[in-house]
């Protein structure tokens, strides 16, 4: 109860950004607890603890933007405070990423390649399914990658908002897994990137790390951020269905029209995203 009880969720939207710090702090409080106490299975427990300590915040905000449906009679204010909620869980995702981006470029190889042992694979599964597709196809046209992207994408975002609706804040497991999967990819290639800089030229250290970092946060979160909210939206409507069931106010028109708005949004950010990964981020990071 101690790393939960550090910030007060009653205040938490007016100051979102201390949610970064809180991310940052659970990250490496859960990495090196799975590490030491569970090492075999540290890559998927570490993202369990993390999501451990942001479930009380996470469901007495829930709670409150669910209250908030039974009281304003806007959908636009209504958005406008769901707004907020959005801006601290994104700065909480930032968090956790920049943590165990941190921590997979300073820890030493041994223990990062046991703690992000399960995310390397599920990359590697991404990049093998990526090459087979197009050995099998010759080439992918951009129509149609983009079509399986927004598909997949929406398969994502369907089970946020399932795993939201059955457990409350359960969107949170698949957005701190997909975290650690993107820090790890994210380590990977700065990692990559500083070897073949300072091996071919007489660059710096510290300048090749910054122009390594600034690629790859460029590289994933040109359109990673959309689909984080997106996701997250998705999520918030099905924690906002979830509390009303257990409250019983399912039968109240405003909560539904709020939850289909949400819902409605995150699909019309996801397809956007899409558009961004598809058309943009090839063309600015090949």
């Amino acid at each position: 109860m101690v790393l939960e009880s550090i910030l007060n969720p009653f205040a938490i939207k007016k100051k979102p950004w201390e949610m970064f710090f809180a991310g940052l702090l659970f990250s490496f409080v859960s990495l090196f607890v799975a590490y030491f106490v569970f090492k075999d299975g540290a890559g998927l427990l570490t993202v369990f603890l993390i999501v451990l300590c942001t479930v009380p915040i996470l469901y007495t905000t829930i709670k409150n933007e669910e209250e908030l449906d039974l009281k304003i009679n806007q959908e636009w204010v209504l958005l406008k405070e769901h707004t907020k909620v959005l801006l601290f869980l994104m700065f909480l995702f930032l968090g956790i990423t920049t943590a165990l981006v941190l921590a997979y470029l300073i820890l030493p190889d041994h223990i990062t390649s046991v703690s992000f042992a399960l995310q390397n694979q599920a990359i590697a599964h991404v990049n093998q399914n990526v090459q087979v597709t197009g050995n099998i196809t010759g080439s992918i046209t951009r129509f149609g990658l983009f079509g399986n992207i927004f598909f997949n994408n929406l398969k994502v975002l369907f089970f946020c908002l399932i795993f939201s609706l059955l457990y409350g804040t359960g969107a949170m497991f698949i957005l701190t897994w997909n975290a650690s999967v993107i820090a790890t990819a994210m380590g990977s290639v700065i990692k990559t990137h500083v070897a073949q800089t300072i091996g071919s030229s007489s660059a710096s250290v510290f300048g090749a790390y910054v122009g390594a970092a600034s690629f790859s946060v460029m590289r994933y979160m040109t359109h990673g951020l959309l689909e984080v909210a997106a996701y997250f939206i998705a999520g918030l409507a099905g924690g906002i269905i979830s509390i009303a069931l257990i409250k019983h106010n399912l039968n109240e028109e405003r909560v539904l029209i709020d939850a289909l708005d949400l819902i409605m949004i995150s699909i019309g950010i996801l397809f956007v995203a899409g558009v961004v990964e598809v058309y943009v981020t090839p063309a600015l990071f090949a």
